[in-house]
């Protein structure tokens, strides 16, 4: 039997996707040019130098975006087209959509946006907020669905950033790593908001399996390996990046520790949990992310990667259940325990960090109000905007899915072995 939503689909998907990007050509066409100023400089060894130095950072984000967030969320055993397929098809509208966004709201001057490598990291981790927000979704949505809630995701996030950096004062690089936060929690209020009864028990089809856990594990060895590049792409100083690497590097080491020690812990059999382990061992990059340039010693980065890989352990035994039942909260992918919690804390450890190092403790304490202030800012878009956003996609006329359609592939892709038919 061929799979209820194809035909919808056939009207939907290609339509959405075709006039997006006719609308994104024309916009390059009138708005954007490339940043050629490094050719025409005097000091052009130098500037190429710099650009080279950037592409190899970039090429590094680029493979989380696309390889890595893609294969992490391939843990499902009947939804491994899907989950690398739709981050593929998810990135590459992120990427172009936030290239314009942000060009508008940050880099416009005499009619045009100008691009340079900076231009297309940015758009990246703007891109990767979305795939943030895919995975609370992951296997409930189908593509038409996604491409809307990027398009409003990006949006959203790159509006977020613009508030931060004009109204707190706050720096691009910290106002950049709310990505985290403002990412899990949009894609759990837009996962609460299309909420079905039927999946409150465990679906049938939302395990995972050896096969697809192994590209699931290789997901996040990627992630792991490149992340100290994720945290400090965007940072300038040269000390600071070095102190960026250094302090993700051996927060990830010690969150990947945590997570093989209390997964065992954790299980009634005494025994590894590959989905507690793909999740834990993550988090330490992603709570060190808004800290990174002001961790003074290695040993507090190694107590950032423990704790949090302790909190995403901890979160996914014990709260994601009672979340499911009690807020009708379905997080497919744990990104609560992985992306929200461990960026707050995050934030949490940038204030007392900066208060036992000040100098000034007037100023270090409105410093630390502007940050908690833009964290409450970035928590509040978040939440209303995603479930705006949900609501918007639980019209019928993105034909969402039934019960029995969730988590599967076939409800979407072609497999060698079925027929073609027109």
């Amino acid at each position: 039997m061929a799979p209820k939503y194809a035909p919808s689909l056939r009207r939907r998907l290609p339509v959405l996707a075709i006039c997006l990007e006719i609308a994104f050509l024309l916009l390059f066409i009138f708005f954007v040019q490339y940043d050629d100023s490094y050719i025409q400089d005097e000091a052009q060894s130098k500037k190429r130098k710099t650009v080279t130095a950037i592409y190899a950072d970039f090429q590094d984000v680029h493979v989380m975006v696309f390889l890595g967030f893609g294969f992490l969320m391939s843990f499902l055993r009947r939804y491994g087209f899907s989950s690398i397929g739709f981050n593929l098809l998810v990135a590459a509208l992120g990427v172009q959509w936030a290239t314009l966004v942000n060009g508008f709201l940050f880099e416009f001057s005499d009619g045009k946006i100008r691009i340079n490598m900076m231009s297309l990291v940015t758009a990246n981790l703007c891109a990767a907020s979305a795939l943030i927000s895919m995975g609370a979704v992951l296997g409930k949505t189908n593509p038409v669905q996604l491409l809307l809630m990027t398009l409003l995701e990006v949006t959203s996030f790159i509006f977020n950033h613009w508030l931060l950096t004009r109204f707190t004062k706050m720096d691009c690089v910290s106002s950049i790593m709310h990505l985290h936060v403002f990412g899990a929690y949009f894609g759990l209020m837009v996962s609460w908001a299309l909420y079905q009864p039927g999946l409150r028990q465990r679906h049938e089809k939302e395990k995972s399996s050896a096969d697809m856990g192994k590209f699931s594990m290789l997901g996040t060895i990627f992630l792991w390996m490149f992340w100290p590049s994720f945290n400090s792409v965007l940072i300038e100083g040269k000390a600071e990046k070095m102190n960026a690497v250094y302090s993700t590097y051996f927060s990830l080491a010690a969150s990947a520790v945590t997570a093989f020690a209390f997964s065992v812990l954790t299980s009634k059999k005494g025994k590894m949990n590959m989905v507690y382990i793909h999740n834990a061992s993550l988090a330490g990059g992603v709570a060190v992310g808004a800290a990174a340039t002001v961790i003074p010693s290695p040993w507090i980065a190694l107590t950032i990667g423990l704790t949090a890989g302790l909190i995403s352990i901890l979160g996914c035994w014990f709260m994601k259940p009672i979340s499911e039942v009690a807020f009708a909260m379905q997080d497919v992918c744990g990104v609560h325990y992985v992306h929200g919690l461990p960026g707050i804390l995050g934030v949490l450890i940038r204030i007392v960090i900066e208060l036992a190092t000040a100098s000034n403790l007037q100023v270090a304490w409105n410093e630390a109000a502007f940050y908690l202030f833009a964290l409450y800012v970035t928590l509040a878009l978040s939440l209303v905007l995603g479930l705006l956003t949900g609501f918007l996609l639980k019209l019928n006329i993105w034909k969402p899915h039934l019960d029995r359609k969730c988590f599967d592939d076939q409800a979407f892709w072609e497999f060698p072995h079925q027929a073609v038919t027109l």
